[in-house]
């Protein structure tokens, strides 16, 4: 069936977790409908305050105005869709006007997170006038997508229940993440990267910094091993550079040789939604991880075999001894093996086929 998928800009250069998930879900889709797909891609804008202010009740963000809901409308009128699918429950605004002028089509809403839990764990970091706005034009955007919506997917059973918990409505279809698979087999790896070391990689938002900051103040001074920290917007880390072993790398093109690279991933993550995209590129390049719960939220099922969860520092000093006591070969096959089979791109396929049936 001929169908449109709106989403945020997916040709942009991103490293980020939701930018790599919309890029998989829209080759998925793109594989699975060929000509019957069309992609509508929205951008964010500079707005003044006051707009901001105003746009608070609409729902209106990440690119979301009046004018592309018109611009969408129009489309939507010109051509037999029958089935609008939308990359992200912040789209609510969009999902509430289809549904009005256009009650017939199917609306498929597929939550990254749950907004709603995500921004009210940033608020609670950082509180202030501007992540509470965040915070509450976010959650009328994931209302109106919950109300309007006829398939609602969830990254995971948690993130279902946090959907009903704060909205009385459960995801129709548990869609664990998925990513374009980057593995290169042959790939040689630079000699300053022989030495051992963990790794760590993620983005400027306040579940990733708050962890890795808490990580490098109360784990780091008690290790021997090296620790490389990859990822945007890092300047607030730059103060450990250099301490404990601390080597802060930043942005990079191609993450591939650092995790082919290091004995293992830790994700020290306490706080947020969704699924932890660093954790499926472990399993990705075949190597362990050490984290929390949160880190291994919907990876439950492999929680085993995926390495250590970690409650406290000392948690994260013991695993990490024994994974260098542990870990011989950094590489392993069985850990890549979950990744095809669960989590990349022809997983995601075979479950997208399903829900668009």
């Amino acid at each position: 069936m001929k169908t449109l998928l709106i989403t945020k800009g997916i040709n942009q250069k991103s490293i980020g977790g939701r930018e790599l998930l919309s890029k998989s879900t829209a080759r998925s889709l793109s594989s699975i409908l060929s000509d019957n797909l069309e992609i509508f891609e929205l951008f964010k804008f500079q707005k003044s305050n006051l707009k901001k202010i105003l746009d608070i009740p609409t729902g209106h963000i990440d690119g979301v105005s009046h004018i592309k809901i018109k611009e969408i409308l129009k489309l939507i009128s010109e051509k037999d869709f029958k089935i609008i699918f939308l990359d992200g429950s912040n789209f609510g605004s969009i999902a509430k006007t289809i549904r009005k002028n256009f009650p017939e089509l199917k609306i498929i809403i597929f939550f990254h997170n749950v907004e709603y839990r995500f921004f009210l764990g940033a608020f609670f970091s950082k509180p202030t006038l501007h992540s509470l706005g965040v915070l509450i034009v976010n959650y009328f955007a994931e209302k109106f997508s919950v109300n309007n919506s006829d398939v609602r997917i969830c990254l995971s059973k948690r993130d279902s229940d946090f959907l009903f918990k704060t909205y009385k409505r459960n995801a129709t279809h548990i869609f664990p993440l998925t990513m374009t698979d980057n593995f290169k087999e042959n790939l040689v790896i630079d000699s300053q990267n022989d030495e051992k070391f963990i790794l760590f990689v993620g983005g400027n938002f306040y579940a990733n910094m708050d962890g890795i900051k808490w990580f490098l103040e109360n784990v780091a001074p008690f290790l021997s091993i090296k620790i490389k920290i990859l990822g945007r917007g890092l300047k607030m880390l730059k103060s450990f550079d250099g301490k404990n072993n601390i080597e802060i790398i930043g942005e990079v093109d191609d993450l591939s040789k650092w995790y082919m690279s290091c004995m293992c991933v830790v994700a020290p993550i306490f706080n947020g939604s969704g699924m932890k995209t660093k954790v499926a590129e472990a399993l990705m390049y075949g190597r362990k991880v050490i984290g929390t719960e949160e880190s291994f939220a919907g990876y439950e099922k492999f929680q085993d075999k995926l390495g250590w969860i970690c409650k406290s520092a000392d948690d994260f000093i013991g695993a990490i001894k024994a994974a260098q006591d542990q870990i011989s070969d950094p590489f392993h096959e069985e850990l890549r093996e979950i990744f095809l089979k669960e989590f990349s791109e022809q997983s995601a396929d075979l479950r997208l086929k399903k829900i668009l049936q």
